[in-house]
């Protein structure tokens, strides 16, 4: 588990009441308390948290920044996904793996790329149309219909 996966459930977990346990952290992401004590203590360290042993875990501003980057992150990814036709069950476990290795300047490409496709005038543009289409058939709009393709 990496310190973004905390920090996203801290942050989930936190949004009520503006703080979470050591248990609700341990329950979310499926690892033994003693493991999330041990990250916490790691997080307090850097600034991320506010962790007070046995009482409650808070993010900083500093975490608090970095947990909404993580889950922007995150959402880009699954957009993207969903995007090219992949189902939301697959997308969202893919992106929790991608997430972590991707080049800053990839996940901004890719952040420019889902506003482009969500601001595009159409709900679904007809290269898009198109690359589904693809993907089903294995024909090219354009090339099998021996047509001009339509912008």
């Amino acid at each position: 588990m990496r310190y973004e996966d905390y920090l996203r459930v801290i942050y989930e977990l936190s949004r009520e009441k503006g703080y979470t346990r050591v248990k609700e952290i341990s329950e979310a992401l499926n690892v033994k308390p003693p493991t999330v004590s041990e990250m916490l203590r790691k997080l307090n360290e850097k600034g991320y948290v506010i962790y007070i042993k046995r009482l409650f875990v808070q993010l900083t501003e500093k975490g608090l920044k970095e947990a909404e980057k993580i889950i922007e992150r995150h959402e880009t990814l699954i957009k993207f996904l969903k995007a090219l036709g992949i189902p939301e069950e697959i997308a969202v476990k893919d992106a929790c793996i991608m997430e972590h290795e991707l080049h800053p300047l990839t996940v901004e490409r890719l952040k420019s790329f889902v506003r482009f496709i969500e601001l595009s005038p159409k709900s679904e543009p007809n290269w898009l149309k198109h690359f589904k289409e693809f993907c089903k058939s294995g024909k090219h709009y354009c090339k099998d219909a021996k047509a001009e393709c339509p912008a």
